[in-house]
């Protein structure tokens, strides 16, 4: 049976739009609001820049899903999109652990967090996970390209490459990338336990005003990042299930795989676009900040049109 083209096509267009234009207002948001400028916020600065990325693989995306051959882009962009997706993907993962792992050391070891926890050192941290994801995902470079099965031009397909496949290659990336999503998402459930025992606690010895106050901001950071964690297991599981599925399925098992990729895909690429819809349901500070920016460019467009209507009537006085 053929898949729901158009359906798929609309949807992930939506998202794009959605996904590149709240991203990329976030960036700008973290970056030119001085409220937003945390360590917390650096970190989701970084992974706006990475949501925002996995997007220029959506066209390639969107092709290989209305006519899977030939494949018109060439070799070079077939490695490029997927080494950017696996890319991306293995750095978005490191950030929320480390930002689990921020928030848990500020909200149980406040005082150490305090000195250790600098803007320079997170500069840092971000430059690592980034050079880490983009040697981790290197082996994708070798492993996919265009192959012609019928050694014709119209056979060309984007995939993985059969005589690198075979040496067990492919099986290897697909453990990687499993474990990358797994082992991480063990450790922010044990890290996110140990933030809401900590809070309760702290809950009941601290009834004072300043401690109740810090305790409400701490309580209010960490519920959005936990929200945001698991938006992201939810659109972000199917994908690495089906990718299991697809590498371990059989032919009798091709439908079943074929949809439930098209499903996987679709919510890869929600999970790229949801982000800065939960930070403006879910934070004061991010509605404000934006709206601040957005009440900047107003007024320096109204301030622009008045000079130039100025201009234009002393031109037509002297005239």
């Amino acid at each position: 049976p053929t898949p729901p083209k158009m359906p798929v096509t609309v949807v992930s267009i939506t998202l794009f739009f959605l996904g590149a234009s709240g991203n990329l207002i976030t960036v700008v948001i973290f970056r030119r609001s001085q409220e937003m400028r945390t360590t917390v916020n650096m970190y989701l600065s970084s992974m706006a820049l990475l949501d925002t990325l996995i997007f220029l693989g959506l066209p390639s995306d969107l092709y290989r899903l209305w006519k899977y051959k030939p494949y018109i882009f060439g070799d070079f962009l077939c490695k490029f999109f997927i080494y950017l997706s696996e890319t991306c993907t293995y750095c978005i993962i490191l950030h929320i652990t480390m930002v689990s792992v921020e928030r848990y050391f500020a909200i149980c070891f406040p005082l150490k967090a305090k000195a250790t926890i600098t803007k320079c050192r997170v500069k840092r941290v971000i430059l690592a996970l980034w050079g880490c994801s983009l040697l981790t995902a290197g082996p994708i470079l070798f492993l996919f390209g265009v192959e012609h099965p019928n050694g014709s031009q119209e056979s060309r397909e984007c995939r993985s490459i059969e005589r690198v496949a075979c040496t067990g290659l492919l099986e290897t990336m697909t453990w990687v990338s499993t474990i990358y999503f797994f082992l991480p998402m063990l450790c922010l459930a044990l890290l996110y336990g140990l933030i809401c025992r900590k809070l309760q606690r702290s809950g009941q010895r601290l009834p004072g005003g300043q401690a109740a106050g810090r305790r409400r901001s701490h309580t209010q950071t960490a519920k959005m990042l936990a929200v945001v964690v698991l938006a992201f297991v939810l659109c972000w599981l199917p994908f690495h299930v089906g990718r299991i599925l697809f590498a371990q399925s059989e032919v009798i098992l091709y439908d079943l795989t074929q949809y439930f990729n098209l499903i996987a895909m679709l919510l890869f690429y929600l999970g790229a676009s949801i982000n800065p819809i939960l930070y403006n349901v879910m934070s004061h500070k991010y509605r404000k900040a934006m709206s601040k920016i957005l009440y900047r460019k107003r007024t320096r467009r109204r301030r622009s049109l008045t000079r130039s209507e100025k201009v234009s009537f002393e031109g037509a006085e002297l005239g």
